[in-house]
């Protein structure tokens, strides 16, 4: 009979807790004190990561999963922008020169490298990126488009495959690859099959083409193209991440074009390709980035989409970051103040489309119960505090307003006015320590105010005032808040005075907001349209964050950045609709091994 040891050439440790890294991956362990054998087994699976500014498929792409970028591309129509993406989210890069789509990258956020594309027509334009500038280089020796194949760095990259569509001929599907040393190309070994809408990776001496539109995979040494294992579905314009012994091979299409898009992934091991988890959205014409363990799936079509999902492949388990449905308020309204935590806040006020409100509702982290109604009905007031000591004032009756009141968990109380009547202004701060500051009187206001729990003592102005019919957000204390909204400008203040800070990704306006001054999210508004989109602020800049379910402005918003909840809001008519947002968490992947 054979032992484990014999068999996997290890011993069955002995301990007393479970082993907490990757090491132990394929290890069985005796935990002593639950008297059980475990295994730390690996997990293979594709987790959603923030969206993409501009939803857009066909685009230039590269990098690693921390340090990736996305590059021209087409939404409904060919466009130049840069997305930069650091593991977390997207932030705005510089314009490509030209303007394409059906382009190709490699390289890195810092290091980027695209070429050919369609401008109309097929295009031999390089560019390379510096993480600031894109500087226009030596064309390609042969146009091309659709996706062609790349593999390598800024300065040693391969390009293969792909579709020439001018004249003189020839034109059509291609086998030619080229080579790229950072200055100039060179033409190399062809492929052994013309492909167009594939895709690859790895180095430039150790490449890999996949799909467009044969099912073969091949393989590139440096010297010459072989041909190898068969991918089992047949698909077109697909991501792929990885190297010749290990490559991730997911999405595409199967009919070249939306109606055979695919969320398929399949996996390769340097002997045979094997199905595993799909892509929660189906798209072809993705950007890709990073490793095999850590792939990266940004954009596409099918229509254009904005999502982002990056693939886990080993012991840990990932759970994305998501919004879920909580409880819905009992009165569907937009423009209300909140304030409070996951398990204990609240709304009060708002608009339900044909009447303001003076309702209170209390959130006890799954649903709506009703509160002490306001003294009057009003929208678009400031709220501040917590569930039990709350503030809210200023607004619309109609007309601004400057009267303030204090909640005590039961009952509303009217308190001193401030010295400025004005709606959609920003606060922060608890009950006794709070700070206002901007909104309409209707005009902009750059007024700041602060209270004491009895009075109001004017502060420090803001550097720009600002409303513009934007229900600004504002999250953090009275000596360190965060005042958001009204287009990509915000502004911190330190108790004394108010410093712009940097500049929001998305340009939006009637979001909410909530966690402090060094750690915020904001969510929903208008940003060309009514958005579910989100962003993250780090304390020093700001990148794009998860969407909430249902598009909205104009809602509530409150706790902190990792357990946000948005409630109510207006997608046109007012909605009752309440999402609570959970970070991404990380966790072992751990088997109890039982007696059979």
């Amino acid at each position: 009979m054979s032992t484990y040891k014999n068999l996997i050439g290890k011993d069955v440790n002995f301990l007393t807790t479970d082993p907490d890294n990757d090491a132990a991956e394929g290890q069985i362990w005796y935990n002593s004190t639950s008297n059980v054998f475990k295994d730390l087994i690996a997990n293979k699976a594709w987790a959603s990561s923030a969206n993409m500014i501009t939803a857009r498929g066909l685009a230039g792409s590269g990098g690693t999963s921390t340090s990736a970028f996305v590059a021209a591309g087409y939404t409904t129509t060919i466009v130049a922008n840069t997305e930069e993406y650091n593991g977390t989210g997207f932030s705005a890069g510089a314009n490509v020169g030209t303007a394409r789509s059906q382009t190709a990258g490699a390289g890195t956020e810092t290091a980027g490298l695209i070429a050919g594309g369609f401008e109309p027509p097929s295009t031999g334009k390089t560019e390379e990126y510096n993480g600031t500038s894109w500087s226009e280089q030596n064309d390609m020796n042969v146009e091309r488009r659709t996706m062609s194949g790349t593999a390598g760095t800024q300065t040693a990259a391969l390009f293969f495959g792909g579709y020439r569509d001018i004249t003189p001929t020839p034109n059509g599907t291609m086998n030619s690859t080229e080579s790229y040393n950072g200055t100039s190309w060179t033409n190399e070994p062809a492929l052994n099959t013309a492909v167009w809408q594939n895709t690859g990776d790895g180095t430039q001496t150790a490449a890999v083409s996949v799909g467009g539109p044969p099912t073969q995979t091949e393989h590139y040494d440096g010297s010459s193209w072989t041909t190898n294992v068969a991918i089992n579905t047949a698909r077109l314009a697909a991501g792929a991440a990885g190297t010749t012994s290990n490559i991730l091979f997911y999405g595409g299409t199967t009919d070249g074009g939306d109606g055979g898009i695919s969320a398929k992934t399949e996996e390769y091991d340097g002997t045979s390709w094997t199905e595993v988890a799909d892509l929660a959205v189906a798209r072809r014409g993705l950007g890709k980035a990073g490793e095999y363990n850590k792939a990266i799936a940004m954009g596409g079509l099918g229509p254009a989409k904005s999502n982002t999902e990056e693939f886990n492949n080993s012991a840990n388990v990932i759970t994305a970051g998501a919004w879920a449905s909580g409880g819905n308020l009992s009165t569907g309204r937009y423009y209300i103040a909140s304030t409070g935590t996951p398990t204990a806040g609240m709304v009060f006020g708002g608009y339900t489309g044909t009447a303001y409100s003076n309702a209170t509702e209390e959130y006890g982290g799954t649903s709506w119960t009703g509160g002490g109604n306001t003294p009057s009905p009003r929208s678009q007031q400031f709220g501040t505090g917590t569930q039990t000591a709350g503030l809210g004032g200023g607004g619309y009756l109609p007309g601004a307003q400057a009267v303030t009141m204090e909640y005590n968990g039961t009952a509303w109380t009217a308190g001193n006015s401030m010295s400025q009547a004005r709606f959609e202004c920003s606060s922060a701060g608890p009950q006794t320590a709070a700070v206002v500051a901007g909104g309409a009187t209707p005009s902009d206001t750059n007024k700041t105010e602060e209270y004491d729990g009895t009075n109001w003592s004017n502060g420090n102005n803001l550097n720009t005032a600002r409303q513009t019919g934007a229900k600004l957000a504002g999250t953090g204390s009275q000596t360190a808040a965060l005042q958001m909204g009204s287009g990509t400008t915000n502004e911190s203040y330190d108790g004394t005075n108010w410093t712009a800070v940097g500049s929001r990704v998305i340009s939006a306006a009637a979001d909410a907001g909530s966690g402090t001054q060094s750690s915020a999210f904001t969510f929903g508004g208008s940003a060309g349209g009514v958005t579910g989109g989100s962003q993250d602020w780090n304390g020093t800049s700001w990148v794009t964050g998860i969407s909430l379910t249902s598009a909205r402005r104009r809602l509530g918003g409150f706790g902190p950045s990792s357990t946000a909840v948005a409630a109510g809001g207006s997608d046109g008519p007012s909605t009752a609709a309440t999402e609570e947002f959970t970070a991404e968490s990380t966790a072992l992947n751990i088997k109890t091994i039982t007696t059979s």
